[in-house]
């Protein structure tokens, strides 16, 4: 039998203070910040959040508000301007190498401190898998670094102070560092764990929030870091929920169960906005859609079937069926926040028949099936874009077979599996992950850059350009090597054709105040969002 004591009357007094404190106390410290729920159609490509691994649209989205570079864009800015992030200033030594500063008493998720010993595990051959430690890295990740880092490492000469070097003069070694793939994460913490899985599904680095949970194909739940550097997140939770679905992340939002959808169709807008507490935000993204040729099987073999497939497309009747007059046909594979290096007199293929029937005869092609092989509407609008084009091409008298796979490497597979073609056509975007063409050629097309891996192209006399671009410091000779990088990529070997640009549209509350990025990264710091009363 337990014995209770009986309380007297000042006893009983005290511990019903003590209890009401105690409720009191907990009710302050209670977390009265809001739960963002954001509703996308997939979080990460891969089973972990490895952003070098998975350079990829929906990775970006996330990227930033669990790790960050030494160095930034300011991603509401349409210009997207470079400032300050991990590191508080950096200083060109010489053609080859940066000195960084990096901003004291960082805070991991942790709770660790970033020094400069996290820089450079970052971007070692320990994190990159290039040491073999049992930790099973996989391919994808060494092949990724490769593409990115070779040539550069990383020095310590102080605990806030590093050096980055080059073995050759790079003229873009300062945006190397604002990409995504050059996030810092935290070395003590990745050494504490036995396998590389264990650390990146729930990467620790020094980001707004850090990951509570992730299920791949799911859900990702992100806490806030209230020791963040730039300021203690406005919310206390985000949830990105995995609806693959366009009408149910709609219907979901304007049944209150998402704060936000991501991937919103030009289509679908009057059904958002007509709920008066809803509306669309977005736009153009720094993003361009295109179709990428595998050179080596079937017609592609031969150049014209390629350059006639281009001439073939009229992009603009694609953008007012499908976009809502919304998207843009580029200038070609670049970007106007190139700057100077931006070729403002380069256009994409016309839009002419004639011509694609002229090439085509001139390449005796003869009616073999051509396969476009596609994802369910990864990107907006995708199989009615693949519609489109299969008729386009074959108004100009080209076969082709529209091959929808489950994932992307189904996509890239060389070979032919059961029921379906060879590899000829595929849909890729190319992001302005920073604001040079070696950010797009020298990770696609260049050297060993993704396509040529894959297998899919590869040219020397490009590769020859592409030396002068990457290591010359003279602005004028580089952009005459992008002018001829252009006219092999595009017209007389095409690796690609731009169809156009991409956008990015958000369905979401009115009374959250928000601002997108063209970067399609969401950023929900506190000083870019707000709930208004």
């Amino acid at each position: 039998m337990q014995i209770v004591p009986k309380l007297g009357t000042k006893a009983r007094a005290l511990a019903i203070g003590g209890a009401l404190s105690a409720l009191m106390a907990g009710m302050a410290h209670a977390d009265d910040r809001p739960v963002i729920t954001i509703a996308v159609p997939q979080v990460v490509n891969g089973g972990v959040l490895d952003f070098l691994a998975d350079q990829s649209l929906v990775s970006q989205r996330i990227a930033d508000s669990i790790a960050e570079t030494m160095i930034d864009f300011d991603r509401q800015n349409p210009e997207l301007t470079t400032r300050a992030a991990l590191a508080e200033s950096w200083t060109r030594i010489d053609e080859d190498t940066i000195e960084l500063k990096l901003r004291p008493n960082v805070k991991f998720h942790s709770g660790a401190t970033l020094s400069a010993d996290d820089v450079v595990f970052s971007f070692s051959p320990e994190r990159f898998g290039a040491v073999e430690d049992g930790r099973g890295v996989p391919p994808e990740l060494k092949a990724a670094a490769t593409r990115l880092w070779s040539g550069i490492s990383v020095e310590k000469v102080d605990d806030l102070t590093v050096r980055v070097n080059s073995e050759k003069p790079d003229p873009v070694l300062e945006q190397r560092m604002q990409r995504l793939g050059a996030e810092i994460v935290s070395k003590a913490d990745y050494e504490a764990t036995a396998t590389y899985g264990d650390f990146f599904k729930a990467p620790v680095g020094t980001g707004p929030f850090k990951v509570a949970e992730f299920r791949h194909n799911e859900l990702l739940v992100l806490d806030a870091h209230d020791e963040y550097w730039g300021g203690k997140p406005a919310v206390q939770q985000l949830r990105f929920v995995v609806v693959p679905e366009g009408s149910s992340r709609i219907n979901g939002l304007l049944a209150g169960e998402y704060d936000f959808i991501t991937d919103v169709m030009p289509d679908q807008i009057p059904a958002i906005e007509a709920d008066d507490k809803f509306e669309v935000v977005g736009g153009g993204a720094a993003n361009l859609r295109l179709l990428v040729f595998d050179k080596h099987n079937g017609p592609m073999q031969d150049p014209r079937v390629r350059l006639a497939m281009a001439h073939a497309i009229d992009r603009q009747a694609i953008i007012d069926a499908l976009y809502a007059g919304m998207s843009r046909i580029p200038a070609g594979l670049q970007f106007e926040a190139y700057g100077d290096m931006f070729i403002s007199d380069w256009t994409a293929p016309e839009y002419n028949p004639e011509l694609a029937k002229k090439l085509l005869a001139e390449a005796g092609y003869n009616g073999e099936t051509v396969t476009y092989r596609i994802l369910n509407n990864y990107y907006v609008n995708q199989v009615s874009t693949a519609q489109i084009l299969s008729s386009m091409w074959e108004a100009v008298g080209v076969k082709t077979q529209i091959e929808i796979k489950e994932n992307w490497a189904q996509v890239n597979d060389k070979a032919a599996a059961p029921g379906s073609g060879e590899r000829m056509i595929r849909d890729l975007g190319n992001s302005l992950v920073f604001p040079d063409p070696v950010a797009t050629f020298g990770n696609f097309y260049c050297h060993q850059g993704a396509i040529v891996g894959t297998g899919e192209w590869e040219s020397e006399v490009l590769n020859e350009q592409c030396d002068i671009l990457l290591t010359s410091m003279d602005p004028a000779v580089r952009k005459a090597a992008f002018r001829r990088m252009l006219e092999i990529a595009e017209r007389e070997d095409p690796v690609y054709t731009v169809l156009h640009e991409n956008i990015m549209l958000y369905g979401k509350r009115k009374d959250i105040k928000w601002d997108w990025s063209s970067l399609f990264s969401m950023d929900f710091r506190a000083g870019n969002l707000e709930i208004v009363q």
